[in-house]
């Protein structure tokens, strides 16, 4: 397992205070962020139909998917890439000693990356824990083994159906029998090699697998996983409801109101006018680096409309502690209602 530094446990210590000081309106920042997540590449092999990426693969989707006033297909999704090697070591080389976690996964397939398990590998010795996420549409044994020699201490592997049916209603474009496949090879490669990874199940909660959900309970371990996430899902097209919204609310994000809408369970219907102020955890602690170097200040801003700054022009440490990031962390303080991404957050407000 990854060793955390001294450095960078005094980094997430100084975090978690100046998180606790935004509550009563004191705004300080700590040195550098905690955690990063990483982008590997922007592109996937699926269409999954509550993905940026996914929808900009039918023309429904595009017509359908806005984010603000900017396409997220006009926007990032056809600027197809992958982070190059010169960028990550970059970053690593910025982020080394204070960052306790790199998360290798954003938008698109992280494994479509030619060289992911490098990258891990550069992580893994500068001894930072590093996890990523799969479709498992790419997993070969070769590249299991690869991933599990690289030191990778976590991987999540989503697979949203135990049938074809149920499966290619939310992964399309998508085989079932290649994600089960993928998740043999992750855990015949950790047997083989003696490796610590976390292997992660991974299914959301949607009105096609409903059925589904005590089975993954019973079978994820003889599946290979080592644990399993039944993860409620992210909907953008929400307000009048979706079709794969699970029909138990508790298991949804999004709550019916009485006019027959919904909102997010975590979005209040009304301002609450209290002295404390409503900071948010995420912008103290991590960022999202994208395959370009842009620096966003979190994962449901999809579309990068934010960016604090490049990592090609800039230091992490400039930008972390930049004017564009302070003055976003105060503005979501002061009312997260000032960005459309923040509507749809899941942390509570």
């Amino acid at each position: 397992m990854s060793v955390v530094s001294i450095k960078s446990l005094a980094n997430h210590l100084w975090a978690q205070t100046c998180y606790a000081l935004s509550h009563i309106g004191i705004e300080c920042i700590a040195p550098m962020p905690t955690f990063l997540s990483i982008e590997p590449a922007s592109f996937c092999q699926l269409s999954c139909p509550q993905c940026p990426v996914g929808m900009a693969h039918s023309a429904e989707g595009t017509k359908r998917v806005l984010i603000g006033s900017i396409s997220v297909v006009e926007a990032r999704v056809n600027k197809q890439s992958v982070l190059p090697m010169d960028l990550f070591r970059k970053i690593l080389a910025d982020c080394e000693g204070y960052v306790h976690t790199i998360q290798f996964y954003f938008q698109g397939e992280p494994l479509l990356h030619p060289q992911l398990a490098e990258m891990i590998r550069l992580a893994h010795e500068a001894h930072i824990y590093t996890t990523t996420s799969t479709n498992a549409q790419a997993l070969t044994p070769l590249l299991a083994e690869q991933l599990i020699q690289s030191g990778l201490d976590r991987i999540i592997v989503s697979i949203d159906g135990l049938s074809e049916e149920s499966y290619s209603t939310y992964r399309q474009g998508g085989s079932l029998q290649k994600a089960l496949r993928g998740l043999v090879y992750l855990r015949d490669a950790k047997d083989h090699l003696g490796g610590h990874t976390h292997i992660e199940l991974q299914c959301l909660r949607l009105k096609s697998n409903q059925h589904e959900w005590a089975m993954f309970e019973r079978s994820y371990h003889q599946m290979g996983a080592d644990s399993l996430t039944l993860k409620t899902a992210q909907f953008y097209d929400y307000q009048q409801g979706n079709p794969l919204m699970p029909t138990d609310e508790r298991f949804c994000r999004y709550a019916r109101q009485e006019d027959g809408t919904y909102r997010p369970k975590n979005r209040p219907n009304k301002v609450r006018k209290t002295f404390f102020h409503n900071p948010c955890y995420r912008l103290h602690t991590g960022c999202v680096i994208t395959t370009t170097g842009e620096v966003l200040p979190c994962c449901f801003d999809k579309s990068a409309q934010h960016s604090w700054g490049s990592i090609r022009e800039q230091s992490l440490r400039e930008i972390w502690q930049g004017h564009k990031a302070q003055q976003f962390r105060h503005q979501v303080r002061l009312s997260r209602a000032t960005f459309s991404i923040c509507t749809n957050c899941t942390e509570k407000e």
